[in-house]
């Protein structure tokens, strides 16, 4: 099978369920700021020498698969594709309080850098972040399930808990912001 079709060439794109759609649609964009976000978390999985963070970022790799083919498909059509549960955010949720509790207190802010894979972690941080947004705009003219919007939230948490753990393991120091005058 042939990876281009041409069918693409003005502008279009089909959803799954056949739709087409230009590809700057909001739903285009939303699921392909998702796909962004898990070749980033790729990056980060692939510098990480941590087989415990390695496993969760395969997981959340998957999970954020499924989320695109969600976000994939024709809303006005009826597909069991596999979701996000609660139980998702809950183990983002164990995993950061876990991750918390060998981290030193959080008095200042801190500059996005320090180590490879520190800076792999806000990058991702950051894309989710925009993932995020743009499901929220998204939200705004075709129904997105709330847990869609919760998990991304939760899940730039805990990119940011993440990179500070891996600078921790890695025995980097966190480079505290001063403002420049």
């Amino acid at each position: 099978m042939k990876i281009y079709t041409k069918t693409g060439d003005k502008g279009q794109t089909s959803l799954f369920g056949g739709k087409r759609i230009a590809k700057d649609h909001l739903r285009i964009e939303a699921y392909g700021t998702v796909d962004e976000l898990n070749a980033f978390t790729a990056v980060l999985h692939d510098q990480c020498p941590y087989e415990e963070v390695k496993n969760t970022l395969a997981a959340i790799q998957s999970l954020l698969f499924n989320l695109g083919s969600v976000l994939a498909s024709d809303p006005e059509k009826d597909f069991s594709l596999p979701g996000l549960k609660p139980k998702h955010i809950e183990e983002l949720e164990n995993n950061m309080d876990r991750m918390d509790a060998v981290l030193p207190e959080l008095k200042n802010f801190i500059l996005p850098s320090g180590h490879p894979m520190v800076s792999a972690a806000h990058v991702c941080r950051t894309v989710c972040r925009r993932a995020e947004r743009r499901l929220v705009t998204l939200s705004h003219e075709s129904a997105i399930d709330e847990i869609n919007i919760i998990y991304l939230n939760r899940l730039s948490d805990y990119f940011f808990v993440l990179a500070r753990y891996l600078g921790h393991m890695a025995g980097v120091p966190e480079i505290i912001w001063k403002s420049q005058d």
